[in-house]
């Protein structure tokens, strides 16, 4: 039996050691993901605002990669156990985290342990936008502005309760910074999510929250809840009505949520890159822009990063917050 070798010119070599390379990087490369179908965790239950903005960015990447994005709750544990899941999601871009500032930022200063490294288990992908919140009341409750809702909350302390969607959330601790800027007392009462916490203040068995103007505003105009201010440095478009707690009762008061897109750590850079740049486009479409303006995001995206400082600056601003008034999680 006679065998025979073949010699492959020096160029072509090459090339077939760097298309393995790729592939035995994650098996994929950027200029042909994604080739399937990709799934986005949303680390909480349907109806919050990180679901809603979750949606919105899900769809827009399907239509503009000609692949179905599913998006996949997968809450509880304050976000932990979606962002478990992707940390430790195999590291080729299929999978990826919809997080916001309490996942990526509170989280790490709020546990003493997380089934993840915070600092190693994700690769920052974008920022997909600012989220302003408002504070609502039930309309049961008397007060129209939040100057009668300090003075109603001083007349009956420990009354009046609100909720929030989980313990040491954005949401959370803009109430407790309400509180002490105030010198009110009300009583916390966290939730699996931010639908939840809706529905129970909604059905009257909390008076106030604190949410995102972007889960919240459908409701607002509805009737069905009542926003007596927002928490940002200045008005929202989506309720321009409403004015800002720094404007009327707490001059300087300014705490705001985000959302952003995370990969597993060892995802292909190249892979990471094409994502933000797909998610850079995206955002910049006037009607992309107006609907999460719409609804009282404000569209704002950063390189993989810009991202990844965003949030090592937001740990440390939290890390004092929740140091300094004890916040702690049972």
């Amino acid at each position: 039996m006679f065998f025979r070798r073949t010699f492959l010119p020096h160029t072509v070599a090459v090339a077939l050691a760097l298309t393995a390379g790729v592939l035995g990087h994650g098996g994929v490369s950027a200029q042909a993901f994604p080739s399937r179908v990709v799934t986005l965790v949303v680390p909480f239950p349907p109806g919050g605002g990180t679901d809603t903005g979750g949606r919105i960015i899900a769809e827009q990447l399907g239509r503009k990669w000609g692949q179905s994005v599913v998006v996949e709750n997968k809450g509880g544990a304050a976000g932990q156990i979606g962002a478990d899941y992707v940390a430790k999601a195999k590291p080729d871009g299929y999978t990826l985290l919809l997080g916001n500032i309490g996942t990526q930022a509170i989280n790490p200063s709020l546990y003493a342990r997380l089934p993840y490294d915070p600092d190693t288990a994700f690769a920052p992908i974008s920022l997909l936008a600012e989220l302003p919140l408002a504070l609502m009341v039930n309309p049961a409750v008397l007060a129209k502005t939040p100057a009668e809702l300090i003075a109603l909350a001083k007349a009956q302390p420990g009354k009046l309760s609100y909720s929030s969607a989980g313990a040491g959330g954005a949401p959370h601790l803009a109430g407790e910074m309400f509180k002490d800027q105030t010198g009110t007392f009300m009583l916390h009462v966290p939730y699996r999510g931010g639908g939840p916490a809706i529905a129970d203040l909604i059905a009257g068995h909390v008076q106030l929250s604190f949410m995102t103007v972007l889960e919240a505003s459908g409701h607002i105009k509805a009737g069905k809840l009542r926003a007596l201010a927002v928490t940002g440095d200045k008005r929202v478009p989506a309720l321009g009505d409403v004015p800002t707690l720094a404007e009327t009762v707490i001059p300087g008061f300014n705490a705001i949520s985000w959302l952003g897109l995370l990969a597993p750590a060892a995802t292909p850079p190249d892979i990471v890159e094409k994502i933000a740049a797909d998610v850079r486009a995206i955002m910049a479409e006037e009607a992309v822009k107006a609907r999460f303006a719409s609804l009282g995001g404000v569209p704002r995206t950063t390189s993989p990063h810009e991202f990844g400082k965003l949030i090592k600056e937001d740990k440390v601003r939290y890390a004092q917050i929740i140091k300094s008034r004890k916040i702690t999680v049972e």
